[in-house]
């Protein structure tokens, strides 16, 4: 079990005021969500920008600037009027690190089906998501199974599996962007109270967490998020991701720095020791 955290909600406040702007978003996948208004188009584009996020930040924005730049000014026209044939044609050169095309292409292919089944990647969701849930987990994986159907039993790296111990950190990002509405996160799904979401975990995030006394886990999977958001909401129990995005500023941007932030909560050395 994590320790007591060594940081407060006054300490995370604090940051979460200077850091939770959009002015310190880019870059940052979640700035393409910006450039729509159209809640259809933006749950798309959430989907394309957040499974591409791993790997060199301007390499992610390239991949994802790439793929919705061939969609035009609506990723939701276009979609729903491609063919399966046409999306292969048009994404057959696509490669982000170890990600292919044809992934790419069966992960949209998903999405189109879901669309036209449901009626939106929300609806989906919310077809496999209760509010007696603890956590957006049975929904996320519900979402995930339909979004694989079209794939004939593949595996996609876009598309982590829940049930696999993944801690799911591209879909738990999505989640976190289209679930939370503030300066920062757009909103748009209104019917999932971000009481229910997960940590997205990353390393860099798991570091955090450790330094912080979030958890005491040495793997980054699926037990280590639903730990440290149980810690998080030790603190604010209505939104425990709320400082996801300002704490991931600490040691991603050059005027940011967690040792500092650390040292400034006085909690920095002790810490990194193990004696706090």
């Amino acid at each position: 079990m994590a320790q007591p955290p060594y940081i407060n909600k006054p300490q995370l406040e604090s940051l979460y005021d200077l850091y939770n702007s959009r002015k310190w978003v880019h870059p940052d996948p979640l700035e393409f969500l910006y450039n729509y208004s159209d809640s259809r188009d933006i749950e798309i584009v959430g989907l394309i920008a957040s499974s591409l996020a791993y790997g060199r930040v301007n390499q992610i924005l390239g991949s994802v600037s790439n793929v919705l730049e061939k969609m035009g000014p609506s990723p939701y026209n276009f979609l729903l009027s491609a063919t399966p044939a046409s999306l292969r044609r048009i994404y057959s050169d696509f490669k982000h690190r170890f990600t292919t095309g044809d992934e790419l292409v069966r992960m949209l292919i998903g999405a189109r089906s879901v669309i036209k089944q449901y009626g939106s990647i929300y609806n989906c969701f919310l077809s496999g998501f209760s509010d007696r849930d603890d956590t957006v987990l049975n929904g996320l994986s519900f979402l995930v199974n339909e979004l694989g159907k079209k794939s004939d039993g593949q595996r996609n790296s876009l598309l982590a599996l829940p049930g696999k111990g993944s801690a799911c950190k591209r879909l738990n990002l999505y989640l976190r962007w289209m679930a939370r509405k503030d300066r920062v996160d757009p909103g748009g799904w209104a019917g999932i109270s971000p009481s229910k979401l997960i940590i997205p975990l990353d390393t860099h995030m798991h570091r955090i967490c450790l330094l912080m006394g979030l958890t005491e886990r040495k793997n980054a999977g699926m037990k280590t998020a639903m730990e440290i958001t149980d810690s998080f909401k030790k603190i604010e129990p209505k939104d425990p991701v709320r400082y996801d995005f300002a704490l991931t500023r600490l040691g991603i941007r050059n005027d940011a720095d967690l040792d500092t932030f650390l040292k400034r909560c006085d909690v920095g050395a002790e810490v990194k020791k193990g004696v706090c």
